[in-house]
């Protein structure tokens, strides 16, 4: 009796053993960094992210997220990302691609008339590819964002023609594409991390930048820039992404749960996006920017060059699938 008491004591602490290991297991802590200001869609997104997924496992999985580049600017992000050092990250485009390069083929210029254009690509067969590259380098796309179409901004003149930007020092992020487009254009291009954007143009170290308008409102550049140009040059996107490191040791049912959190971010994110830029514009006229709206055709002619150069580079098959399924029908 002694002896199966005993046997049984033994099974009724390992188990309790076993079943204290296994809840210490499921608890999870995430974190998510990104470069985005308090209010921009991009961080609404993520900690609609963060709260869905904390609901969806009870409690289990909890997402801190850290805005405003707290943990490096896009590009430390991203080996951040490959390297397992940090979890998660709604990065840039142009920093993304630095590490896979067939980003870069959503940047050509005057590719796409709208988001929504561009996402029924990336939602589709096109977009499974560049999640299957992504995860080759480490990281997996979780969803895209909306970045916004980029417009163009100066301190100098009102830009209505492709001549108007010849001489002008234009910031661009770390993106290849970006740079291919103000060389075109005749302007000077130069990287300079966003977080620096506000004194650079400020100090007149540049004399224009281009981002989308949430970017532009957000961090408050028409205080020091009085000239915007809707020029819809570029759509960029915001991968959302996870490492690969990070996605592997969760559970294939936690898994399942970030997959569902992420796509109710990603709605949230696009629809936050496409509402946003009707109302700043008004804003941003009331503000006392000046707004010229160019025709698109002579930039798009001047641009033309850039796209021939990235169809017949490295990663010219995808880029050429890119482009021809942009076309209209």
């Amino acid at each position: 009796m002694n002896r199966h008491h005993f046997v049984r004591s033994l099974l009724a602490a390992t188990l309790g053993l076993l079943c204290a290991a296994g809840a210490s297991a499921q608890a999870v802590k995430l974190t998510l960094g990104h470069g985005a200001a308090l209010g921009n869609p991009r961080h609404e997104a993520a900690v609609k992210f963060a709260e869905v997924l904390k609901a969806k496992s009870g409690g289990r999985i909890e997402v801190q997220v850290a805005p405003s580049g707290q943990l490096g600017d896009d590009a430390a992000m991203v080996t951040a990302l490959r390297t397992g050092a940090l979890d998660l990250s709604a990065n840039s485009q142009g920093a993304v691609a630095n590490a896979v390069p067939e980003y870069a083929a959503y940047g050509m210029p005057f590719l796409f008339a709208s988001p929504a254009a561009a996402f029924k690509l990336l939602d589709g067969p096109l977009g499974k590819e560049l999640a299957e590259r992504s995860a080759d380098k480490g990281m997996v796309l979780l969803g895209t964002w909306d970045n916004g179409i980029r417009q163009m901004t100066n301190s100098k003149r009102p830009i209505q023609a492709p001549e108007d930007l010849k001489g002008l020092k234009m910031r661009v992020p770390p993106d290849a594409t970006l740079v291919d487009i103000m060389k075109a254009l005749g302007a000077e291009a130069q990287q300079i991390k966003f977080a620096e954007l506000y004194v650079a143009l400020q100090q007149g170290v540049v004399d224009g930048q281009e981002n989308p308008l949430v970017n532009f409102h957000a961090s408050k550049l028409y205080e020091v820039q009085k000239h915007l140009a809707m020029t819809n040059h570029q759509f960029q996107m915001t991968p959302f992404l996870m490492s690969k490191r990070s996605w592997d040791r969760l559970a294939d049912a936690d898994r399942k749960l970030v997959q569902e959190a992420a796509a109710e971010a990603t709605a949230l994110q696009r629809r936050l996006s496409q509402e946003a830029d009707e109302k700043l514009l008004a804003d941003l006229k009331a503000k006392g920017v000046q707004v010229t709206t160019p025709a698109a055709a002579p930039f798009a002619k001047a641009t033309a060059e850039v796209v021939t150069k990235w169809a017949s580079g490295p990663i010219g098959p995808y880029v050429k699938k890119v482009v021809a399924a942009a076309q209209p029908n």
